[in-house]
């Protein structure tokens, strides 16, 4: 029997600055290809940053959205509604022994990757460029793990690598309808190790993007991934942990960025590129839909 259920998509920004022109082209590519594949369109409000995420600028996104021609079904579901899913997946991957608290300080971790190079020891870097993080607290002992927390209740929660693709021993693919940077597509097999042990929550945000992703992809029960080529690499964490929690994996399509003309990504603090500050110049939902690719009869 064919599945008959249609397909999920969602587009996913964070209220923590206007959005740009590159957050209306992947909305736009979202929405285009939900309806080619006459799919659902759902809409994810990603607030864990409390400090930075307000609700002037949510209000300020949606309206955005709205005014581009952006509509989705139902209501948005906003991370910050649920720290306590996030806290109780991390609980379960402490309990396998999967995670473990860091607790070196970004100061303390630049100064030991200087003295490393320094003794002339080429300290790798993650796909984004991030060296990986060098401290040895995967390997202590419970006991002492727990009197570090209680005398530092700074920390970090980390996936510890080595031992979660341990446990899932085997290759570790995803579908990708998209590219990659090096334009990967079709049967991609994933290289999480290249990742180190990647950070999964802190003390004071019992979450982090790799692990609530997965978790409200689930939740929402998106089915395509649609997003920048930008998070191709990452995908290989995301299935990691798909695997390790027992959640099941979208088919993923990554596509290209909008650049500045200097080919650097753009940012929510390049006021000249944020829909707020072009719709003011007087530019319609069409001018933008043009400039980033978009002819009005397809979106």
């Amino acid at each position: 029997m064919p599945d008959l259920t249609p397909p999920v998509f969602r587009f996913a920004p964070s209220p923590n600055g206007h959005l740009h022109l590159g957050h209306a082209y992947s909305a736009l590519f979202n929405q285009q290809m939900c309806r080619e594949y006459d799919g659902e369109f759902l809409l994810r409000i990603e607030d864990i940053d409390r400090t930075r995420c307000t609700p002037e600028l949510e209000e300020e996104m949606l309206e955005d959205l709205r005014w581009l021609g952006i509509s989705w079904q139902g209501e948005p579901r906003r991370q910050s509604d649920h720290f306590e899913d996030y806290a109780s997946a991390l609980e379960t991957l402490r309990e396998a022994g999967l995670v473990y608290p860091s607790f070196m300080t970004r100061g303390e971790v630049k100064r030991a990757i200087s003295d490393l190079r320094d003794k002339g020891e080429c300290w790798p870097t993650d796909p984004d460029g991030s060296p990986l993080y060098p401290g040895d607290e995967r390997g202590w002992s419970v006991d002492a793990q727990q009197r570090e927390l209680q005398a530092n209740p700074k920390h970090i929660w980390r996936l510890n690598m080595k031992a979660a693709l341990d446990h899932v021993a085997g290759d570790i693919a995803w579908v990708e309808t998209g590219s990659g940077s090096d334009g990967e597509t079709g049967d991609c097999l994933a290289d999480p190790s290249a990742w180190g042990d990647v950070v999964l929550a802190r003390a004071d945000t019992p979450t982090s993007y790799h692990l609530s992703v997965v978790l409200d992809d689930a939740a929402q029960g998106i089915s395509h991934v649609v997003r920048g080529c930008d998070l191709f690499h990452a995908t290989a964490v995301h299935r990691v942990l798909q695997i390790l929690l027992g959640l099941p994996a979208p088919i993923y399509h990554h596509h290209d960025l909008i650049l500045r003309e200097d080919g650097r990504k753009l940012s929510k603090s390049a006021q000249d590129t944020s829909l707020r500050s072009l719709r003011q110049s007087g530019m319609t939902p069409d001018d933008i839909k043009r400039m980033v690719g978009f002819s009005a009869r397809f979106v």
